[in-house]
């Protein structure tokens, strides 16, 4: 007889998990592999990494949706519900903590050297993604074609993002010939999702997300930040497949570039925050969101930047939900479909172009202080002034990439020294 997990046990799970949930969807998956599998035996093995797999075929942060995803086999939608917030919620009430600290007192030398420091040791972080997803995914010709496809769609043509996702999945769809997927074993324990409440919560998430939006248009209009944040995080919503190191990029291209919401190195900051934190990277649109409030008025006021989080926040995370609860009843049949296998293989390897992107965009804002344009036809190429190479931030950036590749460090504990290096260089050089 399969075991019986109460709602009590279950809800004392997820709150562990989403206090612990630092590291990146790596180390998030981890934890949950770890206290869902090995220690809980509430699932097996191949049902996980089934799970997981499909759940990067949706856009948003697979680490959330495969927290949430749990939840509703345990539980049914309560559980999902439950699984979902609790992985969110804790990091959500940092980074708008943190947020309010770096506007209000971002401009004192110290706190400026804390975020320099972060910079240097997000970007030791994003390579260290670069090679182990690379080492993952790039196991054939083809894949490895993908990848560099991706990248030089990306950084030397300046093609759309979802463009590029997409024709990846298309590719795989068609060209790749993967072996059938294996028979799963039964649940562990009593399986209580159910289709009818499945439906009815896709529903409810459907109409709360719509009607979010049709209020911002209606009540503000269409050119106000809060219409504006609402409009462009519902449309990355639903393209912002590969994970949060992917759509990184596209957040930055548009948030930096075309809406002026913030400037290249304050991205890297905000990034900086969403690893310190629990909860998923993703989080790091609020901290977008936030910035894109505050500068939006001159003066800058901190409740419509407050205001312009909580909409990031609720445009982000409520069609997760939604795709959840609107597939999972389906999920299982799509367990041995070979094509759609195929296709989640190509993305993945796509994606590793995509984070080499991100990669350089963020070393070219770090490491140098002016860069230029090239344009030459359909080539336009971010480049930078030799000259103008920042030997402080290339130091740190080393000194992070040694503790990280060469001497193992916890990613925490890597973040904390470049952190106070940083602040001790910003005090030290005034």
């Amino acid at each position: 007889m399969r075991e019986v997990v109460t709602f009590r046990e279950t809800l004392a799970v997820w709150w562990r998990i989403g206090l612990l949930s630092f590291g990146g969807p790596a180390g998030q998956i981890a934890l949950m592999h770890r206290v869902i599998v090995e220690e809980k035996k509430w699932l097996d093995e191949t049902r996980f990494l089934h799970a997981l797999n499909y759940c990067m075929l949706l856009p948003g942060p697979e680490a959330q949706q495969l927290a949430t995803y749990v939840g509703w086999l345990l539980q049914g939608v309560r559980g999902g519900l439950i699984a979902g917030l609790l992985f969110i919620v804790p990091g959500a009430i940092a980074i708008m903590a943190l947020s309010w600290l770096y506007v209000l007192f971002g401009q004192l030398t110290w706190v400026d050297g804390l975020f320099f420091g972060m910079k240097a040791a997000v970007l030791a972080i994003v390579i260290q993604a670069l090679v182990r997803i690379a080492a993952r995914a790039l196991d054939s010709r083809l894949k490895y074609g993908l990848a560099i496809g991706g990248f030089l769609a990306l950084f030397v043509l300046d093609l759309p993002f979802p463009l590029v996702v997409l024709g990846a999945g298309v590719i795989g769809y068609f060209f790749y010939k993967p072996q059938k997927m294996a028979a799963e074993a039964p649940p562990l324990v009593e399986v209580r999702g159910d289709a009818a409440g499945s439906r009815r919560a896709a529903f409810i998430c459907a109409g709360l997300w719509g009607l979010s939006l049709v209020g911002l248009y209606t009540i503000l209009g269409e050119s106000h930040v809060l219409t504006q944040i609402g409009s462009f995080f519902s449309k990355m919503a639903v393209v912002s497949f590969g994970g949060a190191y992917a759509v990184l990029a596209y957040v930055a291209q548009e948030g930096v570039a075309q809406y002026q919401w913030l400037e290249p190195g304050q991205m890297l900051d905000g990034l900086g925050l969403a690893e310190t934190t629990p909860g998923p990277l993703i989080l790091v649109t609020q901290f977008v969101g936030f910035l894109g409030g505050w500068n939006s008025t001159e003066p800058p006021s901190i409740w419509l930047a407050t205001m312009a989080g909580l909409v990031t926040l609720w445009v982000t995370f409520v069609p997760c939900f939604l795709w959840i609860f609107a597939g999972a009843p389906y999920v299982e049949k799509l367990r041995s479909n070979a094509a759609m296998s195929a296709a989640l293989a190509a993305i993945t390897a796509v994606v590793v172009g995509v984070i080499a992107n991100l990669a350089l965009w963020f070393a070219l804002n770090l490491l140098f202080t002016q860069t230029f344009e090239l344009n030459w036809g359909l080539i336009s190429l971010q480049l930078p002034q030799l000259a103008s190479v920042y030997w402080p931030a290339m130091a740190l950036s080393a000194l992070a990439c040694i503790m990280l590749f060469g001497f193992k460090l916890r990613m925490l504990t890597m973040l904390a020294v470049c952190a106070v290096l940083g602040m001790v260089w910003r005090v030290v050089a005034g």
